[in-house]
């Protein structure tokens, strides 16, 4: 998840795209989440069954995606080959090892294969995604600007928008999540820590390991802190989205970062539960 990978290839052609738009906020709350000094956190909590933002806060401040970009390399890979395409085996070895235990290595290729930034481009138009935008270093995929407002509508769209297939092969990945991804790290902070019940997850984190010497940055994205993302579905059906972003000063631990995002997505779904 840390080896966020230089690469280099032609860049694909970008697709016409149709917008899907959020459901407007109604009786949503502002939650009281106690922070650590120095963390920054933005969260948003949707209800599918009542079309419903539950609890938001700074949902559309921008954060580096780490892996969570990795859903939308998953998704344009199924759009650009339509409903009923069987994966061959070789492309099934890449996207399921990236979306259950967020290896680096087939995030890498599929994006130099489909078209490196473009698959960003193509995927924030078809979905109508306002603060995403791709990395200001094409090779390096983990400084895609997300924010915690469309990594819900990736999710909304996925699941409700998509073509069920799509929603089939990715969610069903998701809920596969494995503890430990490729890279060793511990990935069941957050969601899988802190909610009971089913759920489906894609993390990401950013600055815990060895990164490029020098990655230029836009769109206001904060390149210095430590970034650690849980997004995913809980609940039966995948009722709710939740998303919790959070970036915290260098020299962070590891097992501090995953203690804290778990303590703030405990406390995010506790107020999603209030306002429901």
């Amino acid at each position: 998840m840390n080896r966020l990978l230089a690469v280099s290839a032609v860049v694909g052609a970008a697709a016409a795209a149709v917008v899907t738009t959020m459901v407007p906020a109604a009786a949503r709350q502002e939650a009281k989440v106690d922070l650590s000094p120095g963390i920054t956190a933005s969260y948003l909590v949707f209800d599918r069954q009542s079309s419903r933002e539950l609890v938001a806060h700074d949902e559309h401040k921008r954060f580096r995606s780490a892996s969570v970009v990795k859903l939308l390399i998953a998704l344009d890979y199924l759009e650009s080959h339509g409903p009923g395409y069987p994966i061959p085996d070789e492309d099934l070895a890449l996207l399921q090892p990236m979306l259950r235990a967020s290896n680096d290595d087939a995030a890498s290729r599929l994006w130099v294969r489909d078209g490196w930034e473009q698959i960003v481009t193509r995927m924030a138009a078809k979905i109508g995604l306002a603060d995403t935008a791709p990395p200001a270093n094409r090779g390096v995929w983990g400084y895609t600007a997300i924010s915690a407002a469309d990594v819900v509508k990736i999710y909304r769209y996925i699941l409700d928008t998509a073509d069920p297939s799509y929603r089939d092969f990715i969610v069903g990945n998701l809920h596969q999540s494995a503890r430990y991804a490729d890279d060793g790290f511990d990935q069941s902070f957050g969601i899988p820590s802190a909610i009971p019940g089913p759920s489906g997850v894609k993390q990401g984190w950013s600055g815990f390991g060895a990164q490029p010497k020098s990655v230029d940055t836009d769109a206001g994205l904060d390149a210095t802190g430590l970034a650690m993302h849980t997004t995913g579905t809980v609940g039966d059906g995948d009722r709710q989205i939740l998303v919790v972003l959070t970036l915290e000063p260098a020299g962070t631990s590891w097992q501090d970062s995953a203690a804290r995002i778990t303590a703030i997505t405990k406390q995010v779904y506790a107020a999603s539960h209030r306002s429901s």
